[in-house]
């Protein structure tokens, strides 16, 4: 009888309920290879590649692209040996019905890896025979991956682990294991086809196919060299502006009906949290300024010291994080009747990004020297602007940060983030005419801020006691870095 195994809607991290097939990679009655990226699936804020991990046959596609969502545990698609006839998918298709949602997500992330393998296929003549090796190493990395690596001979200290914290993950060794783009995809402008063979993102494939763009001669900024969306928008020639129209010239109408755009999935979520959030959450603001000259100038010397190029937003980081630790009844998480109150600070930071608004964490920043959150804080946005954010990377949060002041906004108010208490808007800085101890006048940079608090877990002396002690530690910058 034929290997037949159901490939279901996975489910990653806990508030994950449901994901949409964003495109499909393979088509139906297509092979595909252990390692082979299958398709891509949309999350709340991310989207996921998802690697084949055995060779089989894309025997019955279930869940076209594009379509609604669907939820954790939905049958998407079946795959099964080439030998497998459509009676028989037939029958497994009408007997599947997931008695266990859990069960059901279980088997939709990684149905590969509780079927039984198929035979490895016989390796290529020009390849070596890979030996097994015993690997003693104390580099974080997954139990799956570390199999994988010993049972195929992999080196592993070449592999930069794209996992939590650098963790070596089981796509990480796979793609160790492939082989290396060579010469055989230059020349002129490559068919969609052969795109697909360089180490591309999917999204970086499809905008090159589309702008004819040669990717084989193009060095990937990515993990491992990978190709990237950003990468391929850097070489997309701008279109040529339209001509001015000439002084004088009849006015001619034009068709000025608007290009209807509706929210993409990514937008529905952003939109609904959101109006939930102001909906459901009792809002109150406390403003406060605070000098920053000293800190200006103390950054300065700082990153000369250091040798670092961190921002303003990363010593407010910084700041923030200090002024939770000393006032933990603002360092809170509020779920249902409760209050989650957390010994450390992870500081959540609004990023622009393609997908929307994304709030990406420093993990524990009270304990971070500038020059590590100022790496951390790098690290995320870019992960951001690429859409590689992950959901580890944005699960959780105390407390969140929106800085609006590098747009020219002098102040604005912000909508919490739940289950986080509170979130400060961060204003720009400018300059105000004070009056010195002499009676002169004189002038100072001062940036205002606005803390909006939820009242039903965070009273308003808390409140405005921890910016009292945010703005103390901004306008006497050296305590930063005790």
């Amino acid at each position: 009888m034929a290997n037949i195994r159901p490939f279901c809607m996975p489910k990653w991290g806990i508030e994950m309920t449901e994901g949409t097939i964003a495109e499909w990679m393979v088509k139906e009655g297509e092979a595909f290879s252990k390692g082979q990226t299958l398709c891509l699936i949309e999350t709340a804020k991310i989207t996921n590649e998802v690697e084949a991990e055995y060779d089989a046959v894309l025997k019955r596609l279930l869940v076209p692209a594009g379509d609604d969502a669907h939820p954790v545990g939905a049958l998407l698609a079946v795959f099964a040996d080439a030998d497998a006839t459509d009676a028989e998918v037939d029958a497994f298709v009408e007997a599947f019905k997931p008695a266990d949602t859990a069960v059901a997500a279980k088997a939709g992330a990684g149905a590969a890896a509780e079927a039984p393998a198929p035979a490895p296929a016989a390796p290529a003549a020009s390849a070596p025979a890979r030996q097994p090796i015993k690997i003693v190493t104390n580099r974080p990395i997954s139990p799956e991956a570390l199999k994988l690596a010993e049972a195929e001979g992999v080196d592993i200290e070449g592999i930069e682990g794209s996992g939590r914290n650098g963790r070596i993950t089981y796509q990480d060794v796979a793609q160790a294991l492939k082989p290396e783009r060579g010469a055989s995809y230059r020349g002129t402008v490559l068919l969609p086809e052969e795109i697909r063979a360089i180490f591309a993102s999917p999204l970086a494939r499809r905008i090159a196919a589309q702008n004819g763009i040669d990717l084989s001669g193009l060095a990937g900024t990515g993990p491992r060299g990978r190709i990237s969306k950003a990468d391929v928008l850097a070489l997309v020639k701008p279109k040529a502006p339209a001509g001015a129209p000439v002084f004088g010239a009849p006015f001619e109408p034009v068709d000025n009906r608007p290009q209807v755009q509706p929210f993409d999935k990514v937008r529905k979520v952003v939109a609904k949290r959101l109006t939930e959030a102001k909906q459901t959450i009792p809002h109150f603001y406390l403003r406060v300024s605070a000098a920053v000259d000293e800190l200006i100038a103390l950054r300065k010397t700082a990153n000369m010291v250091l040798g670092v190029k961190a921002s303003i937003n990363d010593y407010l980081v910084k700041a923030v994080a200090l002024a939770l630790v000393r006032h933990p009844d603002v360092n809170v998480q509020v779920h249902g009747d409760s209050v989650h109150v957390f010994p450390h600070a992870d500081v959540a930071i609004a990023v622009a990004s393609p997908k929307g608004l994304v709030t990406p964490i420093v993990r524990q920043a009270d304990r971070m020297h500038i020059a590590q959150i100022a790496a951390a804080t790098r690290a995320l946005i870019d992960k951001a602007q690429a859409g590689r954010l992950g959901y580890e990377d944005m699960d959780g949060g105390t407390f969140s940060v929106s800085n609006l002041g590098m747009f020219g906004i002098e102040q604005f108010d912000a909508i919490i983030n739940p289950p986080q208490g509170a979130i400060l808007a961060v204003g720009g800085v400018n300059k105000v005419a004070i009056e010195l101890p002499n009676g002169d006048i004189g002038f100072e940079s001062r940036i205002q801020f606005t803390m909006s608090v939820d009242h039903r877990a965070i009273d308003g002396a808390a409140g405005a006691q921890f910016l009292q002690t945010l703005k103390g530690l901004i306008e006497a910058p050296e305590g930063l870095f005790q």
